[in-house]
């Protein structure tokens, strides 16, 4: 067999292998997709399965949007989400750069603080947050769910973005100091601007963490016109049945500004991951 038939049979198995791999990530969102497409529950519980909505309806869609509150939902997740990344980012943006810059005594340690903040379950918290929260007046509001976000995704925040920082070589802040600049003048003049996709690529993570939290928002907030769309969805289980049609409206719709994020961010997405892999 020579090189170009080995080649060839290479390139076919991967392709094979990269189909299959499209086809069981693609398979979930399709059957959504269907799903949401089907106008009612007999239709979806049907036996044998109907795959294919027939005829195709738009009633679950026009339920969430018209009938239900699914607008509100997204305003609120839109608040929250956005507060949230951008606050953690500019909080991180100061203190990984201290990290990464100056010779803290116990800088692993603080390090290794926040790594492990990351494993811990959301839901053990709950319990003592309710507490200080309702003492202090604070439930029900987005404000509460953005500032508890925000400090969930800041050790994130600060571990990816210390990587970056100790990516870009100090001699460019040197450069500046000897113009001039200061700590922050270099920081925000020659650093921040290289590491760019390192602050795309945190704000989107920060962002999709704070928008498909649960817990929290299911804990912390009851009143309607405040829930965000994890919240929302999670109400159409009820007791004896799921409405499975409208689920599925509402989770197709919930993942278009997540899509446009990604759209506008992924050069800076892919350049960001491509460039915190590497250290030097």
């Amino acid at each position: 067999m020579t090189a170009k038939h080995k080649r060839s049979i290479y390139s076919v198995l991967k392709f094979i292998v990269l189909a299959l791999f499209l086809v069981i990530v693609m398979f979930p969102f399709v059957w959504m997709l269907l799903t949401s497409l089907k106008g009612s529950q007999g239709e979806i519980y049907a036996f044998p399965v109907k795959y294919l909505p027939n005829p195709v309806s738009f009633v679950n869609y026009a339920s969430m949007l018209w009938k239900g509150s699914f607008g509100i939902y997204m305003l609120n997740s839109l608040f929250v989400s956005a507060i949230a990344a951008t606050c953690a980012v500019l909080i991180a943006v100061l203190s990984a750069y201290i990290i990464s810059r100056f010779h803290l005594k116990h800088k692993n340690l603080v390090m290794m603080f926040f790594l492990v903040t990351q494993m811990f379950p959301t839901f053990i918290m709950l319990a003592p947050l309710y507490q200080m929260l309702a003492s202090a007046g604070m439930l029900n509001r987005r404000t509460t769910l953005a500032l508890l976000y925000t400090n969930m995704m800041i050790p994130f925040s600060v571990v990816t973005l210390a990587g970056f920082y100790d990516a870009v070589p100090t001699s460019l802040e040197e450069a500046a100091w000897i113009d001039g600049c200061g700590y922050l003048s270099s920081l925000f003049r020659v650093v921040v601007p290289v590491i760019k996709p390192g602050l795309a690529s945190t704000f989107i993570f920060a962002f999709i963490n704070s928008w498909n939290e649960l817990f929290m928002a299911v804990m912390f907030i009851d009143v309607d016109k405040y829930k965000t769309i994890p919240v929302g969805l999670n109400a159409l289980i009820l007791k004896y049945d799921i409405k499975w049609g409208e689920m599925a409206a509402g989770t197709i719709m919930s993942l278009i500004p997540t899509m446009i994020l990604f759209g506008f961010c992924q050069k800076y997405m892919i350049e960001g991951l491509t460039a915190g892999s590497v250290k030097g």
